[in-house]
């Protein structure tokens, strides 16, 4: 077994990194266990942080990396395949650390359609986040695929960036209200199946139905299903989720289990990259503050036990 940590941080996008930064300025000895596949990897640049604006998320990464490291913050290439109570947390590579507390930063899953482009188009032109992409495709032809129970009130947003928007219903069943309110806005709803995405020149044109219609599109949005990674890790240790599978937090990532922390899109699917580093920033505190309380428990305790002795 490795040396005890204070922190062993599992992730190392956003949150996790934000969270190692302040626990690495705080001198805690923290290691962060990265497996190198964050959510947002097909996008090619990321909106909404300031001063970051733009930038590529694999760059933020890089520089938070090398922003931790300068407090003796230890990041790890590995993947973590389960943690112990007490903390054991094991990895992938035969490896384990030890650790009084822990925080898990692995983000969630996009449960996507299984229509032909999709999954090639995804971070491209096939878009969720209206408030991460709209400005960059506003005023062009959007369309907004009907694959998800929200998906008219997802329609109903991007119509803020583009007078131009066309709802494909899909297989789903569109309500009358929901009907009603797109068409009050200039929202063309198209029924029927969609067949494909088409692209052309690597780049999106349009989106083709089942019967062979073909509706050009330069950008198309889609609300995806959230889903949390399967990798067990807060069930493990008995964490209590809600019906979607995600962990029941407080308002410092703080879950149902003792000494273990949730932060990021990992609690929150659908936080935003600036939303999940404040979140691993607020976890950071309370971890540390946590902390602190034990140091002065341990610290009476041994004086308590010299006192006797002498």
């Amino acid at each position: 077994m490795d040396r005890t940590w204070d922190v062993v941080i599992v992730g190392g996008g956003a949150a996790g990194l934000n969270a190692a930064l302040v626990l690495g300025r705080a001198r805690r000895r923290v290691a962060v266990v990265d497996a190198g596949s964050p959510r947002n990897a097909p996008a090619s640049h990321m909106q909404g942080f300031l001063s970051r604006d733009g930038l590529p998320p694999a760059e933020l990464l890089a520089i938070g990396r090398d922003e931790v490291a300068g407090y003796g913050v230890q990041v790890l290439a590995d993947r973590v395949d389960s943690i112990e109570p007490g903390f054991a947390v094991h990895l992938a590579s035969g490896r384990a650390l030890e650790a009084r507390r822990v925080l898990i930063a692995t983000g969630a899953g996009d449960e996507l359609p299984d229509i032909p482009g999709v999954r090639e188009r995804w971070g491209r032109d096939l878009l969720h986040c209206p408030y991460c992409h709209g400005w960059e495709v506003r005023d062009r032809p959007l369309g907004v695929l009907g694959t998800h129970p929200l998906a008219a009130e997802h329609a109903q947003l991007v119509r803020q960036w583009s007078d131009d928007v066309v709802f494909f219903a899909h297989t789903s069943e569109l309500p009358a209200a929901d009907r009603t309110g797109l068409e009050a806005r200039g929202i063309e709803i198209v029924d029927g199946e969609v067949g494909r995405l088409l692209v052309e020149n690597d780049r999106l044109a349009g989106v083709e139905l089942a019967d062979g219609r073909v509706v050009p599109r330069m950008a198309v949005f889609i609300r995806p299903a959230n889903v949390p990674h399967p990798d067990g890790l807060l069930s493990g240790l008995g964490c209590r989720l809600d019906e979607a599978g995600f962990p029941v937090v407080d308002g410092s990532g703080r879950t149902s289990v003792a000494g273990v922390w949730a932060a990021g899109n990992v609690a929150d699917p659908r936080a935003q990259v600036v939303t999940s580093a404040g979140a691993g920033s607020a976890a950071a505190i309370a971890i540390n503050a946590d902390l602190v309380q034990e140091d002065v428990r341990s610290a009476v305790a041994r004086s308590t036990d010299g006192g006797r002795a002498s």
